[in-house]
C-alpha cells in the first residue's frame, strides 16, 4: 500500500486509481496569443485528473537565443537579438495579460533583466555551458507566461522549475538523466503537488547536483515528458503537434504523406534513431519500460485521433509503407592512419572515446581496412575540438553541408526519385533499410 502513488487513494480497503496524464506541447502550440488560448482549451477539454504539462520554449525561441549566444561568443552586439526576442514575448504577454501590474510582469522583466546582466560579463563557460545557460531562458519564460495566463483565466495551476526534478551529468547540450536522483526528486516531492493543481514546468531544460543548467538536446522536451511520465507512473503521455500524427515523411518536404493510426515501440525507435525529428530519439524508452502508450496529436484539430505508440503485438503483419527521413546539417568525417596500419578495435576504441568525451552525435558510420567514416550533426565548437584531438593520431578530411537519407521498405521507383541530382557520399544498407550520405549536384 505504501508503495501506491499519492494520486490513488484507499477507500473501505478498495483503491480508487486516478489517471496520471503528462501532456507535452512544443514551440509550435504556444507560438503566439492564440495559440496559448488553445492550449487553454485542449488543457480544458481533454486533462482529466492529475495532470503535468511539459511546454517547450514559444515559437522560434530556441533560434532567437541561439543567435543572442552566437553574437555575444563571437563579441559582437547580442543586445538588438536579445530585444527582439524581449519585443516577441512582449507581445504575447501584453495581449495575455494586459494589466501591467500582475505578477507575471515582475517575471518576465526579471528574467530578462537576469539574462542581460549575464551577458554584460565575460565568457563564463564554454560554447556549450553558456548554450545551456542562454538557451534555457526560452523555456522558463514560455511557461512563466502560460502559467500566469491559465491562473488568470480560471485554469489553476503550480509552475514548478523541471531543473529541481530533472538531474543530468555535466554534459552540455546532449546532457544524460541521472535516473535514480531524477526519479527520487520527482517521486518524493511532487506527487503531492500534482494532486492539490496541475502542473506547468519546462521541457528541455534540467541540472546538475551543482545546480549548473543542462539541456537535453534539441527537442527534448519530448523526453522531459517521458521521464516525468516514467517516474509518476503515468497512465499516458500525450504530445501535441502541428502534425496529425506520426507520417511516414516530413510533410514540409514531401507532399503526399501517410499517417499511421498505430505503430509499435520498436517501430518508433527505429525512425527517431534514424533522424526522424517528429520525437526525441530517447522518448520512447522510458515508456516502453513501464508499458506507458504514448498519442501523437494534432493540436490544430484536437478531436483527430492521431497516433498511438504502444506495446502492440509484433507478430502483427509488418507495415511496408516507405518511410523516408531526411536528416539535414550532416559532416562527413574520413578517417585514415599515418602508417597504412589497420583501423582495428584500438584504433576503434581511440576514436569512440573521443566521441563520447566530446558528445559528438554519430548518425552512420563504415570502416574498411585503413580508414573510417562517420556521418555528424555539424555544430559549434567541441566538433572542431574533437577533430583536433583525433588528427594527431590521423589523417583527416571533411566535407560539410550534408544530408542523410534514410529510407525503410524502399521501392526502386522512390529511390529513383529520391537520388536524383545527388551526388553519394556514402551508402549502407542493412536488412529493409538503406542510407545514404548525399550532397546536392551544382
Amino acid at each position: 500500500m505504501e508503495n501506491l502513488p499519492v494520486y490513488q487513494r484507499a477507500i473501505g480497503g478498495i483503491y480508487n486509481s486516478i489517471a496520471m496524464q503528462i501532456f507535452k506541447f512544443g514551440g509550435a502550440s504556444v507560438k503566439d496569443a492564440e495559440a496559448v488560448r488553445n492550449v487553454k482549451d485542449i488543457l480544458e477539454k481533454y486533462a482529466s485528473g492529475p495532470i503535468v504539462v511539459v511546454i517547450s520554449a514559444m515559437g522560434k525561441t530556441t533560434n532567437a537565443l541561439e543567435a543572442v549566444l552566437d553574437a555575444y561568443w563571437n563579441g559582437e552586439d547580442w543586445l538588438e537579438k536579445l530585444d527582439i526576442v524581449k519585443e516577441y514575448h512582449y507581445n504575447i504577454l501584453i495581449e495575455l495579460i494586459p494589466d501591467e501590474s500582475s505578477p507575471a510582469w515582475d517575471d518576465f522583466k526579471s528574467i530578462f533583466k537576469q539574462l542581460k546582466k549575464h551577458l554584460k560579463k565575460e565568457l563564463k563557460y564554454s560554447y556549450d555551458g553558456e548554450y545551456d545557460y542562454i538557451v534555457s531562458h526560452g523555456e522558463i519564460i514560455s511557461t512563466k507566461i502560460i502559467s500566469a495566463y491559465l491562473n488568470e483565466s480560471g485554469f489553476a495551476n503550480q509552475w514548478i522549475d523541471a531543473r529541481n526534478y530533472i538531474i543530468t551529468n555535466a554534459l552540455h547540450r546532449e546532457a544524460r538523466v541521472d535516473w535514480d536522483m531524477t526519479q527520487a526528486f520527482i517521486s518524493d516531492y511532487l506527487p503531492s503537488i500534482v494532486e492539490k493543481s496541475p502542473v506547468i514546468t519546462q521541457g528541455f531544460i534540467g541540472s546538475t547536483t551543482k545546480k549548473i543548467t543542462t539541456t537535453l538536446g534539441r527537442e527534448g522536451s519530448d523526453f522531459t515528458a517521458s521521464v516525468f511520465a516514467y517516474c509518476l507512473n503515468a497512465d499516458e503521455l500525450v504530445i501535441w503537434k502541428d502534425v496529425p500524427g506520426i507520417l511516414n515523411a516530413d510533410p514540409k518536404k514531401f507532399a503526399e504523406t501517410v499517417k499511421f493510426d498505430s505503430l509499435s515501440y520498436h517501430d518508433v525507435v527505429e525512425m527517431t534513431y534514424y533522424g526522424a525529428t517528429v520525437l526525441h530519439p530517447k522518448t520512447i524508452k522510458p515508456l516502453q519500460n513501464k508499458n506507458i502508450p504514448l498519442s501523437l496529436r494534432s493540436f490544430l484539430d484536437p478531436e483527430l485521433a492521431g497516433t498511438l505508440i504502444s506495446n502492440i503485438d509484433e507478430n502483427l503483419p509488418v507495415n511496408l509503407t516507405p518511410i523516408i527521413i531526411i536528416k539535414e546539417h550532416q559532416a562527413l568525417i574520413s578517417l585514415s592512419t599515418r602508417d597504412y596500419s589497420f583501423i582495428a578495435e584500438e584504433a576503434i576504441e581511440m576514436i569512440f572515446d573521443e566521441v563520447v568525451r566530446y558528445g559528438i552525435k554519430v548518425n552512420v558510420m563504415r570502416n574498411s581496412a585503413i580508414s573510417f567514416q562517420m556521418s555528424i550533426d555539424e555544430r559549434h565548437g567541441s566538433g572542431e575540438d574533437f577533430l583536433s584531438v583525433l588528427e594527431k593520431e590521423f589523417e583527416i578530411s571533411k566535407l560539410t553541408g550534408l544530408e542523410l537519407l534514410t529510407v525503410k521498405y524502399p521501392s526502386e521507383t522512390i529511390l529513383k526519385k529520391l537520388l536524383k541530382n545527388k551526388k553519394i557520399h556514402l551508402e549502407m544498407k542493412s536488412g529493409d533499410t538503406v542510407q545514404y550520405v548525399l550532397q546536392q549536384n551544382s
